[in-house]
């Protein structure tokens, strides 16, 4: 009789707090809730940036493209010799 307490101990404890218990359970669906979050946002920053893609145009000049790197986002070419503003 004792031993079947103390298995249905082991087992109820493993239900609540085990690896694929129920504190599992609710963490992940606390971190799915996060991520959605997440995933919107960076949804709506892909359209944003998407539209802002679209007002380039087909082909936007290579000129123009190179100078947005190079200020906005501090790219340049190896080769290229930049000088302080």
């Amino acid at each position: 009789m004792l031993g079947c307490a103390a298995l249905t101990a082991v087992f109820g404890y493993h239900t609540v707090y085990g690896r694929h218990g129920l504190e599992a359970r609710r963490h992940l669906i606390q971190r799915s809730a996060e991520l959605d979050r997440e995933i919107k946002s960076l949804e709506a920053v892909r359209a944003e940036y998407t539209g802002h893609v679209r007002l380039l145009g087909k082909t936007p000049h290579q000129d123009m493209v190179e100078e947005i790197a190079q200020r906005d986002l501090g790219f340049a070419y190896p080769d290229t010799i930049l000088l302080p503003r």
